[in-house]
């Protein structure tokens, strides 16, 4: 039986390792791997569609090969020894439960999740990194968001106590597992919960801190905030040995937002954005995890990326001096991807990119994926839609669908675009796969291999110098 004086646990505002020394977690999350996103890794609309649509393209034994390839090879001991070259010391494991149970099935816990989950931990222990598992998704959708895999524009987590029930479970099993791994910093019980009533989360909460710690007693929960981890207003209370965890992206950092110069005005915006959000964990005295941050990136083909991309290091450097003063944990978003935000991206000769581009380039020109989303060649499409919902929808009862602060032109884009749309064209996205040898499916899925990927050396550095600050 593994010590308690093992593991990380929170003391106050800080957390600490086994001899009371304060442990700073600085690293980012492997999204795209155990939960695949659409801007992440090319495909549009959801995890589960697309992967339906590879199945039927493929063949069970095709579909398996590629899969297992892409797994494989998107995070090894490699990507974790460069992790920790940067000085880095904690990794956040983004995973779909899907992995871990069938929605169609009574529930029952896949062997293969916990596999899938150990490579990553195992790989990250060996270099001297903690891991915090964190569920990216649930049966129903915990959020109304394309990254909870639901296919859905409501949150049904929320309305069904059933699947409340099968996340509690799955939690319980995970913690099981890993009750006695000291290089687990913790548990990110819901990533991005979006509960419209506010009371039903906290609810969770509390059930599932109960069930864990029935279990496991030590490892530190990381709790989101509601309304994608933006909003504290409604928790009461502290649950003991856990931090709580916003995520802050700014606008500034996306290709719709403004420009980020410099001006007293931008970083006062910053400031106040940041400090709305850790109001709570101010008031109760308790840490601070900044799950989620990061801007896109312009592409090299771009009209000024470079001026683009400085713009946006020196919001991300800014974003890190705040964090700095309240010595904040953090993980920003992402590691690895193709191309958008990644510390590492995929080569655009490498098989995977040169297959995908028509794809890819129609996905941009249409403005496809949500996550950093450019309407420069549709925007004469779209607006007229929305004009034409305001014109038809009194002003009084438009903020009625949750989220509040999407707006009706965030609402309509989530039906319309990111499930219609984005749902159809999955069938494309796969069509390219179809006739391929194992040979050539192996190559597609090495194009995520560290080796031969490219890394994005300005963003690579800020964060070292960060890392190196404070550990």
């Amino acid at each position: 039986m593994t010590s308690n004086n093992s593991f990380l646990r929170v003391s106050g505002t800080d957390v600490v390792n086994g001899g009371g020394k304060q442990v700073i977690l600085k690293g980012c999350a492997t999204g795209g791997h155990l939960n695949m996103e659409n801007f992440i890794t090319g495909y549009p609309g959801h995890e589960h569609e697309m992967r339906s649509a590879m199945l039927e393209v493929l063949g069970q034994e095709g579909y398996d090969y590629f899969f297992d390839k892409f797994l494989d090879y998107f995070f090894t001991r490699e990507d974790a020894k460069f992790l920790a070259s940067l000085g880095l010391n904690c990794v956040r494991i983004p995973i779909n439960h899907r992995h871990f149970m069938d929605d169609e099935k009574d529930f029952e816990i896949k062997e293969a999740g916990f596999k899938l989950v150990d490579r990553c931990v195992e790989a990250c222990a060996a270099e001297g990194i903690y891991t915090i598992l964190d569920m990216h998704t649930f049966p129903g959708g915990q959020n109304q968001g394309w990254h909870s895999d639901s296919g859905l524009h409501r949150a049904l987590f929320w309305e069904n106590k059933d699947l409340q029930d099968r996340g509690i479970k799955m939690w319980v099993e995970i913690a099981k597992r890993y009750k006695d791994n000291r290089w687990v910093a913790g548990y990110n019980p819901m990533n991005e919960p979006a509960d419209p009533e506010h009371t039903r989360l906290q609810t969770w909460y509390k059930r599932i801190e109960r069930a864990i710690r029935e279990v496991d007693p030590y490892h530190i929960l990381f709790l989101d905030g509601n309304t994608y981890s933006m909003d504290f207003t409604a928790f009461e209370e502290v649950l003991p040995n856990c931090v709580y965890s916003i995520h802050d992206y700014s606008n500034m950092g996306f290709p719709a937002g403004q420009p980020y110069v410099g001006t007293a005005e931008q970083d006062e915006t910053l400031r106040r954005q940041y400090e709305r959000k850790v109001a709570f964990m101010r008031e109760r005295k308790v840490p601070i995890w900044n799950g989620e941050f990061g801007p896109v990136y312009a592409s090299p083909n771009e009209e000024n990326h470079e001026k683009i991309n400085q713009q946006r290091y020196n919001l991300l450097g800014k974003q890190l001096s705040i964090y700095k003063e309240d010595r904040i944990h953090w993980s920003i978003w992402l590691y690895k991807d193709i191309g958008f935000q990644g510390m590492v991206y995929t080569n655009p000769d490498s098989a995977y990119m040169r297959l995908l581009k028509p794809f890819l380039d129609k996905k941009k020109r249409i403005g496809l994926d949500p996550w950093g989303r450019d309407d420069t060649h549709v925007k004469h499409i779209w607006e007229p839609v929305i004009q034409h919902m305001k014109d038809e929808i009194p002003e009084r009862i438009r903020n009625k669908r949750y989220p509040h602060h999407w707006g009706m032109e965030k609402h309509v884009s989530r039906v319309v675009r990111d499930m219609l749309m984005s749902e159809l064209l999955t069938y494309e996205y796969a069509s390219y796969f179809e006739g391929k040898t194992f040979e050539e499916l192996d190559a597609l899925a090495a194009s995520f291999k560290l080796e031969n990927c490219m890394r994005r050396n300005g963003l690579n550095k800020i964060l070292q110098d960060d890392a190196e600050v404070t550990n």
